[in-house]
């Protein structure tokens, strides 16, 4: 496996054969007792029954074993796949999904993704770690029975990227977050607002790309969803997340969800040289979910302009009438 970087979009792809056994549809190789899942990287609780279980992932996109060497081949680059690629069990209940979880459960599957990042971080090879979720077959999920991943890379993808330039402008004009200004004005209009616990909210984006996109964020400022602030309550965001994915699952059966936190500042070189100079200011750590609509073919052009048939007030009104019931 190697990566290979797009000169004109500046995205990384990784390119290769991954190595695949032969995949069985039974047993599931994510329940408890069916064979070897590798080391254990992390359990909760910690003691009796794990709820949570975190392996690396059986056929990996990143290797943490080695060094990215990245070498120039005429004028593109190119480096190993170095990096890290994780699993994380969310329940030893093969037939449960993360929304007809407890708000307990819930929570110990978002510690899991805190844990895990925070040790990954660790390493200063990586630029960037984070948590998702592929719910569905159309979503690309792997196994059916409930799961997260998590991916460390030596690279911030491009979707990311923008997100931090565009932060970083946003606050050098204003001295303000931008996603905190949008949070404000979301919860004064509440056109776009689906439902908030606590401190944390819930809202379809102005510019929503597909169908009922929604985001979920924290009113206190926080550019890193793995360190919680004094006082923070990751229960009332395991609630806000049951709440939402339970809504969301009366309109689409499948969807990503992705956690986007501010990259390792342990890494000082290349496109983040020049990063960290604002950025406990200018970022905030959010989550965004994506439903996988029917007419999934229309949400997305080849020139990278998403058409949503559904305006997002319309989404948000929609939502806010589904009972956050399991």
């Amino acid at each position: 496996m190697e990566l290979r970087k797009d000169p004109i979009t500046r995205s990384w792809v990784v390119t290769g054969h991954p190595e695949r056994e032969q995949e069985r549809a039974d047993p599931c190789p994510l329940c408890l007792g069916n064979g070897s899942q590798g080391p254990l990287l992390l359990q909760l609780p910690s003691q009796g029954e794990p709820q949570v279980r975190v392996y690396p992932h059986f056929h990996p996109l990143y290797r943490v074993e080695g060094d990215p060497g990245r070498t120039a081949d005429g004028i593109f680059d190119r480096m190993t796949a170095v990096g890290a690629h994780e699993i994380i069990v969310e329940t030893s209940v093969h037939s449960l999904t993360l929304p007809h979880l407890t708000d307990e459960e819930i929570e110990r599957v978002l510690e899991a993704y805190a844990l895990r990042a925070v040790d990954l971080k660790r390493d200063a090879r990586f630029k960037y770690v984070t948590a998702f979720k592929n719910q569905g077959r159309e979503a690309g999920e792997e196994w059916s029975h409930p799961h997260s991943q998590i991916t460390a890379t030596t690279f911030v993808p491009r979707r990311a990227l923008y997100e931090l330039r565009a932060a970083r402008e946003w606050y050098r004009d204003r001295e303000r977050c931008v996603f905190c200004d949008i949070l404000r004005q979301e919860i004064r209009q509440q056109k776009r607002m689906v439902d908030n616990v606590g401190d944390y909210y819930a809202f379809c984006p102005y510019a929503s790309r597909v169908p009922f996109e929604t985001w979920m964020m924290s009113r206190s400022h926080n550019h890193q969803f793995e360190v919680p602030l004094p006082g923070e309550s990751r229960r009332n965001l395991a609630i806000l997340v049951g709440r939402t994915l339970r809504r969301l699952r009366s309109v689409s059966s499948s969807y990503h969800l992705v956690v986007h936190t501010a990259p390792n500042t342990l890494q000082t070189k290349g496109e983040l040289s020049d990063y960290w100079a604002t950025i406990a200011g200018d970022y905030h750590w959010h989550i965004e979910i994506l439903p996988i609509m029917p007419a999934r073919s229309k949400s997305y052009s080849i020139k990278e302009v998403y058409f949503n048939s559904t305006l997002p007030e319309e989404a948000a009104e929609c939502l806010r009438g589904l009972h956050p019931t399991k």
